[in-house]
């Protein structure tokens, strides 16, 4: 069975850390770009950041940047979100989702990603 599985998310204060994990079971993470999307409650998903299939294209939305590194591990079949100096609009169920469209260099925020995960919820508040 083809499966992502997120992990890492908890509650933490204004300023603290928390890194995300997406797990690939069934199939080899490193076929596929890989994004992370989130979504507040009453508000739609969004793009968090994306890394292509080779690792050399990789994308934030702006109000992360600097903050944020995605990262992927292809020996653990796992990608990886280090979230920091987070803030309170930070908090929203993050997904990781697997792309296998896009082409090797590329990756984006679009309709494009074949398997989800089922989310884990991060909450920043003091």
């Amino acid at each position: 069975q083809l499966q992502l599985v997120e992990s890492g998310g908890g509650l933490v204060q204004p300023g603290g850390s928390l890194r995300l994990s997406c797990a690939a079971s069934g199939f080899t993470l490193d076929l596929y770009a890989i994004g992370w999307f989130r979504q507040a409650p009453g508000k739609e998903r969004e793009g968090v950041s994306c890394i292509s299939r080779r690792g050399n294209r990789i994308i934030y939305r702006d109000s992360v940047k600097g903050r944020f590194t995605i990262s992927r591990d292809n020996a653990k079949n796992t990608v990886y979100l280090q979230m920091n100096s987070l803030k309170p609009e930070d908090t929203a169920v993050y997904y990781c989702a697997a792309d296998l469209k896009t082409i090797p260099s590329m990756c984006a925020f679009g309709n494009t990603y074949d398997y989800w995960g089922q989310g884990t919820q991060v909450a920043v508040s003091s």
